[in-house]
């Protein structure tokens, strides 16, 4: 009741079937509290502190060739659409980046997302069930020169479609706070 007078979102239940380590999450507060454990251990002094930061939980993402057809393709982190679903066509490139003619989506293929990132994804399953960290999503958001609060969709896919996409993203972004261990 709390959580809906605050609208917050109650992120903590969410798991991500990727596994993906995502900030503010059971999963990172066990890793930090592990890690905290550690250093006591080896009596290193750290200091726990409280960061506030702008989340992201994304709830269902999918891209269908046309209406109807899904294809196989992977959002990344802090992608968000103001309506949560669209249509439309790619309208041309820049280099490697493909750009759809609504809602300011790009595209890139697992190809190039691979070498950009020195990975070796051999199928867009293989990148949802085990992808990157959140932070080098981030990075990789980053390097396509997208800045520090670009909310842009970016999409990977096999193979740029030259047909009309519906693209689904429901996607929440929030300001949240979390902690963070400082060794002193």
């Amino acid at each position: 009741m709390q959580r809906e007078q605050q609208n917050r979102l109650m992120d903590e239940m969410f798991c991500p079937i990727s596994n993906q380590i995502l900030p503010a999450s059971i999963e990172e507060r066990l890793k930090m509290y592990k890690h905290r454990n550690f250093l006591e251990d080896k009596n290193i002094n750290y200091k726990i502190i409280k960061q506030k930061f702008l989340n992201y939980r994304q709830l269902n993402f999918k891209v269908m060739l046309g209406k109807k057809d899904v294809v196989p393709a992977y959002a990344l982190s802090y992608s968000t659409l103001s309506r949560k679903k669209t249509q439309g066509k790619i309208e041309y490139n820049i280099g490697n980046i493909y750009y759809f003619n609504r809602e300011e989506i790009k595209f890139i293929t697992l190809k190039d997302f691979n070498e950009a990132c020195d990975l070796n994804y051999k199928g867009i399953e293989s990148l949802i069930f085990n992808p990157p960290s959140f932070e080098d999503e981030l990075k990789f958001r980053n390097s396509l020169a997208c800045g520090d609060y670009d909310l842009t969709p970016i999409i990977i896919m096999q193979k740029i479609p030259d047909v009309k996409l519906t693209i689904e993203l429901n996607a929440k972004t929030y300001e949240d706070v979390k902690e963070k261990l400082i060794i002193l």
